[in-house]
């Protein structure tokens, strides 16, 4: 497999992968994967509908997003709307991530912030109908200060890049 190496300090990705630091960031390697969102996108050969009611269906997360153990919904529909949600933590633990809906454009956007857990991301699904299917582009950030930032950021960075990642994920399953 090629990959791109062109960061110094950083694990190669494949090449292709749209994964970049939004904002050209120069903060040191450590701190840069916890506070630098992160942005994947993928098309996906369905149309955006298709893709849109998916994606803002939380409950379907567990079936792409391989850290998630449960999530329901507890209220709303649209911005507003709030899940319950469980993700694998150290040892296997579940931990709450709970999430609310804070932006929602049908078939346009998607945007959530966390608000129960040790970590507070937040992140959008953005999507544009390409050619018969869906461009979609995830991105999230999270920030971390003084003593979580030193005792969370590895974990941290390693759980974003995941969660990025698993659009791949969305794709295969969107598309099988």
């Amino acid at each position: 497999m090629r990959t791109d190496t062109s960061k110094p300090n950083v694990p190669p990705r494949p090449l292709g992968a749209t994964m970049t630091c939004l904002g050209g960031s120069s903060v040191p390697h450590e701190k840069e994967d916890v506070r630098c969102p992160r942005r994947n996108t993928v098309t996906i050969r369905r149309p955006v509908e298709e893709v849109f009611r998916y994606v803002t269906d939380g409950e379907n997360g567990p079936q792409w997003r391989p850290a998630v153990l449960d999530v329901r919904r507890v209220s709303g529909e649209g911005v507003g709307a709030t899940y319950e949600q469980g993700v694998r933590g150290p040892m296997g633990r579940r931990i709450a991530a709970d999430y609310r809906v804070v932006a929602f454009e049908p078939n346009r956007l998607l945007a959530f912030e966390a608000i129960a857990g040790p970590v507070r991301p937040r992140g959008r699904f953005e999507f544009e109908s390409q050619d018969g299917g869906t461009r979609l582009t995830f991105s999230i950030e999270a920030e971390l200060s003084g003593l979580r930032n030193l005792l969370m950021a590895r974990m941290v960075a390693h759980t974003i890049e995941s969660e990025v990642a698993a659009i791949e994920n969305l794709k295969r399953v969107l598309e099988a």
